[in-house]
């Protein structure tokens, strides 16, 4: 069933709910497990987030120098986007 929303849209519950049930996104815990030792800190904060036509989570990221990052992860692969420093 595929998940209506906008070209770019913050997750709704329902909607991401109904992606990761239908297979189309890894669940944020599964996401956590492939990221996990990959991040460059401790996950602060997470949102997901549909950007034309995809799905990311974004990570909020504080490292041991209080340094604050934000990483993007592909919901569907589990893949690291990218990372930048805030």
């Amino acid at each position: 069933m595929p998940v209506a929303a906008s070209d770019h849209d913050k997750g709704a519950p329902d909607a991401v709910r109904r992606a990761v049930e239908a297979g189309e996104i890894k669940s944020l815990a599964d996401i956590l497990a492939s990221v996990r030792g990959k991040l460059p800190g401790e996950v602060a904060g997470v949102e997901i987030e549909r950007e034309r036509g995809r799905w990311l989570y974004e990570f909020r990221l504080v490292d041991d120098k209080g340094r604050l990052y934000e990483a993007y992860v592909d919901a569907r692969s589990g893949e690291i986007e990218h990372i930048k420093e805030k």
